[in-house]
C-alpha cells in the first residue's frame, strides 16, 4: 500500500500527525508513506525505510474558501493530492479543511462515474457490543436535493455491505418523527423516492435519539443535519464521560464503588469514544480519501490512518464501482 498524509492540516497540525503516524508505522510495515509538510518539522522521519518526505510551503486555514484553496498549489493539501496522483497511491489522509479537501478531490481525483455529490461517511458505535451503523452525509455538503439523498442511501448501503459483510442492510432517514409525513421539506420530498428505490432496504424515518441503540445499519441525512448529528453525539459522549468521573469522585464510598466497576466503566468509555473512529471516507470520489477530525489528537488521527488501511484492504473503491454498476 502507498499512503499520502497531509501532516500539516488540522487544528493541532504536527502535534497530532507526527505521533499518530509514528504509531501507525510501528503497526504496519507493509505501507509506503509519503509525508507532506515542512521538512524541518518532519526531520525525525528522514532516512526511515518506506518513508518519503515531500515539501510543502504553506498550510491552508480551516475556514479557507475552497476555490482559493485550489489556487494555493504549494499548500500541504494540494501538494498531497498531487503526490497521491503522481505516485498512484492507495489512500490520502488529511485533517485539514473539509471544503478544501472536498473541492480538491472532486477536481483532481475526480468523481466516480454516476455520482452526483460525494458524501462523508463513517461508522458510529452503539450500545450493542461490536455493532455499528454508518451515517452519510456527515458534512461534505451544506445543502442537498432529494435525488442526492437517495444516492447517499445507495452509497451508504453499499459501504455497509462491503465493510461489514452484510446482506440487504437496513436504511433509515434521519427525521424529527417516525411517521411518513414528518420531516423537513427536503425529507418529505426524498421519502417517496427512497421508498420506491429497489436498490436499498428502506425502513422509513428514525429520530435522532434511536440510532445509538444499534437497530439500524445506515442512517441517511443531508450534510448540514448530518454534521450536527455527528457533533451532538460526540459532545454527548464527552459530557457523559465527564459526569461519570464526577459521580465517582463524590466521596470515599463512590471511589470504592469505582474500583469494583472500573473495567465496565472503561469498556463503555472506550466503546463510545469517537476518537476510535477518527476519520470519514469521502465516498464517491475515485480513491480512498479520508477526512480526519479537524481537532484530531494522536488517538483520533491514528484511527483515521487505520480506517484508511482497512478500506484499502477491502478494496472499497473497486467493489463500490462494481456494486454501483448493478
Amino acid at each position: 500500500m502507498k499512503f499520502v498524509i497531509d501532516m500539516m492540516g488540522g487544528d493541532n497540525g504536527v502535534k497530532a500527525t507526527i505521533s499518530g503516524t509514528k504509531e501507525f508505522i510501528k503497526r504496519h510495515k507493509d505501507v509506503e508513506l509519503f509525508l507532506v509538510g515542512n521538512l524541518d518539522d518532519l526531520s525525525e522521519f528522514k532516512n526511515m525505510p518506506n518513508i518519503t518526505l515531500v515539501e510543502s510551503k504553506s498550510v491552508l486555514k480551516m475556514d479557507v474558501d475552497p476555490l482559493s484553496a485550489l489556487k494555493d498549489k504549494d499548500s500541504s493539501l494540494m501538494v498531497a493530492i498531487k503526490t497521491y496522483l503522481d505516485n498512484k497511491c492507495d489512500a490520502l489522509i488529511s485533517a485539514g479543511s473539509t471544503g478544501a479537501l472536498l473541492s480538491a478531490s472532486i477536481f483532481k481525483i475526480k468523481r466516480i462515474e454516476g455520482i452526483t455529490r460525494p458524501c462523508l461517511i463513517t461508522s458510529f458505535p452503539t450500545v450493542k457490543k461490536n455493532k455499528k451503523f454508518v451515517v452519510c452525509d456527515l458534512g461534505a455538503n451544506n445543502s442537498n436535493t432529494k435525488e442526492e439523498l437517495v444516492q447517499f442511501a445507495i452509497m451508504g448501503s453499499i459501504y455497509y455491505s462491503i465493510v461489514y459483510h452484510a446482506v440487504n442492510p437496513s436504511v433509515y432517514l434521519l427525521s424529527n418523527g417516525t411517521e411518513e409525513e414528518k420531516g423537513s421539506p427536503l425529507n418529505k420530498e426524498a421519502y417517496p423516492l427512497l421508498k420506491e428505490c429497489k436498490s436499498i432496504n428502506f425502513k422509513g424515518n428514525i429520530e435522532g435519539r434511536d440510532p445509538l441503540f444499534g437497530d439500524i445499519d445506515v442512517l441517511v441525512t443531508d450534510g448540514y443535519t448530518g454534521n450536527i448529528f455527528l457533533k451532538s453525539v460526540e459532545g454527548t459522549a464527552k459530557a457523559m464521560s465527564r459526569m461519570i468521573k464526577e459521580a465517582f469522585k463524590k466521596n470515599i464510598l463512590t471511589m470504592i464503588g469505582y474500583l469494583f466497576s472500573k473495567s465496565g466503566v472503561n469498556e463503555i468509555k472506550e466503546r463510545m469514544d469517537y476518537k476510535n473512529v477518527g476519520g470519514a471516507l469521502l465516498m464517491g470520489v475515485n480513491g480512498v480519501v479520508i477526512k480526519a477530525h479537524g481537532s484530531s489528537d494522536t488517538k483520533s488521527f491514528l484511527s483515521a490512518l487505520e480506517n484508511g488501511y482497512k478500506l484499502v484492504s477491502v478494496n472499497i473503491v473497486e467493489k463500490f464501482k462494481e456494486e454501483l454498476s448493478k
